[in-house]
Order: structure tokens, then C-alpha cells, then sequence
């Protein structure tokens, strides 16, 4: 290493490297990009020379930078583009931003904005509202009688069903809507005034919303320009929570792969992005997907050390119907940035093992579904050895202690959603047997030697919602704890977020761990992980963030030399 290489050091900080073999430190130096050295204050300081920038962090804490295992990073910035109704408590504050909208659109553009309710999760809709509705048609005409008006229902991953739409009555005009529409989608209930009349309001059931893929299809979808300008502002805001890398196993759309594409190609995608396909194929072309058109996918994928893509996305289950909806409306993926699927285990298994055949990785979430999904995978190991190629379960639910010897036979790594499985969505495991400790089962995968990692699933986008959660493990609900011999220590949750999650991407030695050869990515943080108080977890920010020792959010001059 050459002294005049160094162009960063950071000094008097407390550096938890998740480095078995340094646990902590004081000093970091950076190199090209890389870091050349960690280790104590006097021994890495010595290290500078004239145009090296050294930086105090006055005992702030240091960590590596952040891994979200399941970022659905496209989604966050698209939230900005829409009027927020986040403020709203009365159908008239509802109405008074439709107004404004109206002062400010020309004549006959369509105003459309964000769900009712606070985000990120924007639980309970209109009983947000005093009125305990939402406004309907001839409320919405009466601020906008020339601008088609839609104001959604949340996205089923945010919050929980039912999610209410409504529209005036340019908008019900511009979908064909009357009072026989019938949707070709279950779950959807389009309303009625007692006259019989549409009254604007539309309830959806459904958990993965189908309504604009539906009865809403002249709805506008959110445009390519859209999708590159919400991209753009989501690696800000997950910057400033300390990620430096997202892996994305639950699927990208093509239109979602072509906007990551297009800031990798610009020279703008400051995150290390690692995606895999959603597939659009039929039974009848999946093979020469795979074969053909699915070729830079396989094995650890093509690409570099900002976007890599590899695998497929490999869903179980679904509804035929939503299935069609979200192919008919492609490029539209709506919020999901994925596309839907309907597949019976026979679809699963010959899907999974025409992957298998040509070196497709899989990734599959499998909910409460994984002893189906391991019967698969043995089958196919049987014929083509799975050994060595890291195929992923996702949404992982209950783990029995014979799905893990499974596991590890074959040698699948795990992804977790410990936010969205434990305390969104644990209310049912709350009585679960044995404890719940088989729900999610953190702490006997790690002890039993497993890579496992946690994403944020983008709600929200803070990765440490997910180490709130693995240490605390409770439900939303009532606030009890689902399976409390699973709680990890503050160490082993950050395991999940940092050196785990570079095992999915085949960068165990690259990054995860602040250590000598590896990239410079880190976080400074607003305060230290390992001593807050539990209750203080999720209010942990980044005050720096730093890719490839290149500061992607905060100032280097905010610190003292």
C-alpha cells in the first residue's frame, strides 16, 4: 500500500466492523475505493499524506454499510411524485388538495394522489377521516368538475385490506364504468349509492391491489420519466439510513430493470444494486427464456459492482386472475414493481427445474409453504446437484427443525421480512405452538450456522426497523412477543443487515464487513446500535454514508478535521 494512495481517513470512532477477527476499531483508511486499513487511531493516522482528508468522528459509531436483503428500492421515490393526503383528518382536507391541484393543472389532466391515511403503512384509510368515509363522486366534482380525479387505496404491503379508491365522475367516465361493471377480478367491490348510481368509492380485499389493472386500466400508470425520477429520489432517502446495497430477490419487472439500466448507464446509481428477473413467460416459452433470453442471468449473473442481475424470481401459489390482470397491463407494474404469478406446484417444480437445467438461480418466497417447495427442490437435486448455486427462500414462516436439516442438505440461503412477517402480520402466530418459535426462527437458523439475512421490504425503508424487530419480536396488535427464545442480541440482528447479506450476492469477501481489501462502504450513525435503548432502534439515522469511499449523503465537511 502507498501512503499516497490514501485520499480518506476516518479516526476517533467507534467501529463495529463485524469482523470476527477485529471486532472494533478506532481508524479507517481508504484507498481507490477500498480499505487499506482498520485499527487503532496511532496506527492508521500515520497512514496520511498531504491530500489525504481525515476526518473526525468525535466517538461517533461506524458500521458497514447496510445490506437490505428485500429493499423494493423503486418503489420509494414514486411515493413523492403524488399529493400527499398524509395531513388529512376531514373530507374537506381531502378536498382542499384536490383544489389546489386543480389551480395549478391545465383542464382535463388527471389529478391522482396519495392514499388516505400516514404512511409509510396507511392503516385504516377513511377512518382516518372524521367523517369515517372517503369523499365521494358529486364531493370530488364540486372542486374538479374538468379534471378526472382518482385518490387510491393503499397498496396491500404498506398496511392491510380493505383499500378504498375514490373517483369522480370524469374518471368513473374515462373507465367505462355503470352500475353492471363487472370486474373480472375477485376482491373487488365496486359501490352504489342507494339510487343506484356509482357513488366513486371502490373497496378492495384483495392483499396485492388489482383494481387499476382492472376496472381502472385508463387510470395513467406511473410513466417511464416517472419511474427514473422515483429511482433517482429513493437512493437518496435509503442512502440516508446508511444502505450502500439492496438485493432484490423478490423479482424486477422489465420496465424496472430497463430504469436501473438507465441510471447505471447515466453514471446515477450510487446503490449496489443486485436484482433477478420476474418472469412474463407461459408454460409454453419458459424453457427458451431460460435458455435464450434469460442467459446473462445465469449463475452469479453479468453486471458490475453497482448492478449485477442474476436468477429468477419463482413465485407458488396466486390467482389466476390477478395473474392475467398483471400481465395484460405490462409494461404497468403499478407500485409492486414486479409481475404477479399463478402457479400450481407442478407449474413450480417444472418452472424450478427448467432454471435448474440451464444454471438459473431461484428465488422463491415461500410464506408458510416451505416444506412443498423443499419436496421440489430435493427432486431436483436428485438431477441437477444444488450445492454451491445459493438459491434463495424468501418471506420465510414457520421452520421446522426437518425443514432446516433440508436446508442446509441443499444448501438454500434465507432471506427475512422481520418487520412485515413478525409485527405486521404476526397477529395469527401470536398462540402459534411451540411459543411461536418456529415462526421466523432467527436464532436457531444463525446457531445452526445459516447466512441469514433481513430486508425492509420498503416499510419503511429504515433497515433498522428489521433489527428492532429481531431483537424485540413483537406483534402490532395486542404487543405481545411471538416466539421469545428467537430474540437476537443487537449484534446478531446487525449480522443480518451487513455480513450476511454480501453472502447473497456471492460478496462475502467484497463487502459486509469493514476490512482490509474490501469495499469502503460504511455508515456513520446518529447513535450506537449495540447501547440504545430498544424503543430507540428505529430512530437510528445515517449522519454520513459512503460507497466506495465516496460520500452518497451527508458532508465530510459537517466533521472536524
Amino acid at each position: 500500500m502507498s501512503r499516497s494512495s490514501i485520499g480518506l481517513i476516518l479516526h476517533n470512532a467507534n467501529i463495529i466492523t463485524m469482523n470476527a477477527q477485529q471486532p472494533a476499531a478506532q481508524a479507517v483508511a481508504v484507498a481507490g475505493g477500498h480499505i487499506v486499513a482498520v485499527g487503532r487511531d496511532e496506527d492508521v493516522l500515520p497512514l496520511a499524506n498531504d491530500a489525504t482528508r481525515i476526518v473526525n468522528l468525535g466517538g461517533q459509531t461506524v458500521t458497514p454499510g447496510f445490506i437490505d436483503a428485500h429493499a423494493h428500492m423503486e418503489r420509494e421515490g414514486l411515493k413523492t411524485l403524488r399529493p400527499s393526503l398524509a395531513h388529512a383528518r376531514t373530507i374537506n382536507d381531502v378536498l382542499e388538495v384536490v383544489r389546489q391541484e386543480v389551480a395549478r393543472r391545465p383542464q382535463g389532466e388527471w389529478i391522482i394522489t396519495m392514499p388516505v391515511g400516514q404512511p409509510p403503512y396507511y392503516f385504516g384509510g377513511p377512518d382516518n377521516l372524521v367523517e369515517k368515509r372517503m369523499p365521494d363522486r358529486w364531493e370530488l366534482d364540486a372542486v374538479a368538475p374538468d379534471h378526472p380525479v382518482y385518490i387510491p387505496g393503499l397498496f396491500g404491503n404498506w398496511g392491510a385490506p380493505p383499500g378504498y379508491s375514490a373517483l369522480n365522475s370524469l374518471a368513473l367516465q374515462h373507465n367505462h364504468l355503470h352500475p353492471d361493471t363487472c370486474p373480472c377480478c375477485q376482491g373487488i367491490d365496486i359501490q352504489r349509492a342507494d339510487n343506484g348510481e356509482l357513488n366513486g368509492i371502490i373497496v378492495e380485499t384483495n392483499k396485492r391491489p388489482m383494481v387499476e389493472f382492472d376496472v381502472l386500466s385508463k387510470v395513467p400508470a406511473f410513466s417511464y420519466a416517472d419511474r427514473i425520477e422515483g429511482l433517482r429520489r429513493s437512493l437518496k432517502t435509503y442512502h440516508a439510513y446508511g444502505t450502500t446495497s439492496i438485493y432484490e430477490g423478490h423479482g424486477s419487472a422489465p420496465e424496472t430493470l430497463s430504469v436501473y439500466r438507465k441510471l447505471w448507464e447515466d453514471g446515477e446509481l450510487s446503490m449496489r444494486s443486485r436484482l433477478c428477473i420476474s418472469p412474463t413467460w407461459t408454460r409454453d416459452n419458459a424453457d427458451v427464456f431460460l435458455r435464450d433470453s434469460y442467459a446473462y442471468a445465469r449463475g452469479i449473473g453479468l453486471g458490475d459492482d453497482f448492478l449485477r442481475i442474476g436468477g429468477i424470481n419463482l413465485g407458488l401459489g396466486g390467482a389466476a386472475e390477478s395473474a392475467a390482470a398483471s400481465r395484460n397491463a405490462l409494461p404497468n407494474t403499478g407500485w409492486a414493481g414486479f409481475v404477479e404469478w399463478h402457479n400450481s406446484i407442478d407449474d413450480y417444480r417444472f418452472y424450478a427445474t427448467a432454471a435448474a437445467r440451464h444454471n438459473i438461480r431461484v428465488h422463491s418466497v415461500v410464506d408458510d409453504r416451505l416444506p412443498e417447495v423443499l419436496d421440489v427442490y430435493e427432486a431436483i437435486d436428485r438431477q441437477y446437484p444444488l450445492a454451491g448455486r445459493r438459491w434463495v427462500v424468501e418471506h420465510i414462516g414457520n421452520v421446522s427443525p426437518e425443514d432446516i436439516v433440508r436446508l442446509r442438505r441443499l444448501g438454500i440461503f434465507i432471506t427475512t421480512n422481520p418487520l412485515y412477517t413478525v409485527w405486521k402480520n404476526g397477529a395469527p402466530k401470536v398462540d402459534a405452538a411451540h411459543g411461536g418459535n418456529r415462526f421466523m426462527p432467527l436464532k436457531t437458523l444463525l446457531e445452526e450456522g445459516f447466512q441469514v439475512s433481513a430486508g425492509s421490504d420498503n416499510i419503511p425503508v429504515n433497515p433498522f426497523y428489521a433489527v428492532w424487530t429481531s431483537v424485540v419480536r413483537q406483534e402490532r396488535t395486542t404487543q405481545k412477543i411471538i416466539g421469545a427464545e428467537q430474540r437476537l442480541s443487537r449484534l446478531q440482528a446487525l449480522s443480518l443487515i451487513t455480513a450476511h447479506g454480501a453472502w447473497l450476492s456471492y460478496e462475502e469477501d467484497l463487502k459486509g464487513t469493514i476490512a482490509v481489501g474490501k469495499f469502503a462502504d460504511f455508515a456513520v450513525l446518529s447513535a450506537n446500535p449495540l447501547t440504545v435503548a430498544d424503543d430507540a432502534l428505529t430512530d437510528i439515522h445515517a449522519h454520513l454514508t459512503v460507497v466506495g469511499g465516496k460520500v452518497v449523503h451527508g458532508e465530510l465537511a459537517s466533521f472536524p478535521a
